[in-house]
């Protein structure tokens, strides 16, 4: 069980390297079930894997072009593993409607990921975005 956890971990952490931080879709599509759900995505958005590369290539990327993942901490159990993260970096591009500022954003994050068969399946998750974007709405 332990090396199953650990395995767990890894993939966790191979996916906020190579999807979140550089947007490698080829891994995306590596770690990511045809049936994954987003629990914690907007209501009427798309929950399942689209979605999910969408808001990190099409809406955050753009937006901060030099993002950065930095992973603080990770618990596992079973196929859980929860991770407090957060995302960086420079706003140059504009972000869900805000133009760019060039402030840095830092965005904290606590995600939980349900992993089957080595491929993110369910998704659940918190972060500090609204804060971050009313801070945006202050500076227009």
């Amino acid at each position: 069980m332990e090396a199953s956890i650990e395995t767990n971990k890894s993939i966790v952490i191979r996916f906020n390297e190579e999807v979140i931080e550089k947007g490698n879709v080829e891994i995306f599509r590596e770690l990511m079930d045809d049936r994954f759900i987003n629990h914690s995505a907007p209501a009427g958005a798309d929950n399942g894997p689209n979605g999910m590369i969408n808001t990190f290539n099409n809406i955050m990327r753009p937006a901060m072009l030099d993002m950065k993942v930095t992973i603080y901490d990770q618990v596992a159990e079973g196929d859980l593993v929860t991770t407090r993260k957060n995302i960086s970096g420079t706003q140059t591009g504009e972000l869900m409607g805000f133009a760019p500022t060039g402030q840095k954003i830092s965005i904290d994050v606590i995600d939980i990921v349900k992993i089957k068969n080595g491929k993110y399946i369910e998704h659940w998750g918190i972060n500090t975005l609204p804060l971050v974007l009313s801070k945006l709405k202050e500076i227009k």
